[in-house]
């Protein structure tokens, strides 16, 4: 039985299976990284208190590895729900502009095209901008379904771990933080993101001054500030000039 499938009028045929396959192996290195992550999250549950569910739970419901560690934080502390809604979005508002670079429109599927939205993570857009071509709709569902598989899958393995060991592990909050110190200092090697990491340091230093009490949130205000002023600024700088400044400068 053939598994060829026609996306469109102006797409070639594609194998179903080969496609599911590709996206696998594309997200698979990602979704290894998570597994230890993962499993550090599960131990954070139930080392904080938390009954054993809410790991898969957080990880089904609200599926940001950073926000999520954020979450057992704040539900421990008891912190107000319009307190936890304000994180949540600050912490994943950067989302919103992944979709402009994510093969989001090789989603036909209604219901496919839900979860490629849901399933929208650091890595899934990571791999897509270093892979920008050949996405299919199986390849996207299989990349998004593969590395939540991974990232709930560690947050189990770190739940029955946590049976086995009877002493507090510290530090274990730090683990994603960690992960996106590695990856800033990763991306800083090219030179190119450096003014980037810059104005990131300049926004927490003058949160800490200005607002001591919610040094994280002023800063992500502040850094999407400069960053979205730091776009306009590199658009106007690159923008091509009018065709009759260009033939006054040739005269």
């Amino acid at each position: 039985m053939s598994v060829a499938a026609q996306p469109s009028a102006h797409e070639p045929p594609y194998s179903v299976r080969h496609e599911i396959a590709q996206g696998a192996l594309l997200i698979l290195p990602a979704g290894l990284g998570m597994i230890p992550i993962g499993i550090a999250f599960g131990l954070l549950v139930v080392q904080s208190g938390l009954p054993w569910w809410m790991a898969p739970a957080l990880s089904f419901f609200a599926y940001a590895g950073s926000l999520e560690l954020l979450l057992i934080t704040l539900i421990t502390s008891l912190t107000p729900l319009v307190t936890i809604a304000a994180a949540s979005f600050f912490v994943n508002f950067r989302h919103v502009f992944y979709a402009f670079n994510f093969p989001l429109k090789v989603v036909k599927n209604p219901f496919l095209k839900f979860y490629a939205m849901y399933s929208l993570t650091d890595e899934i857009f990571a791999v897509t901008v270093a892979n920008p071509k050949g996405w299919t709709q199986p390849r996207v569902i299989s990349a998004g379904a593969v590395l939540q598989i991974c990232w709930v899958g560690g947050g189990l393995m770190g739940v029955l771990l946590s049976s086995f060991i009877p002493f507090q592990i510290r530090g274990l909050s730090f683990a994603l933080c960690a992960l996106f110190i590695t990856l800033t200092l990763d991306a800083c090697r090219t030179k190119q993101e450096i003014p980037s990491l810059l104005l990131g340091a300049a926004a927490f230093g003058l949160a800490l001054l200005l607002l001591p009490s919610q040094p994280i949130f002023a800063a992500m205000i502040g850094f999407v500030a400069t960053l979205a002023a730091r776009y306009t600024i590199a658009v106007r700088l690159t923008r091509p000039l009018p065709a009759e400044m260009e033939s006054d400068d040739a005269a």
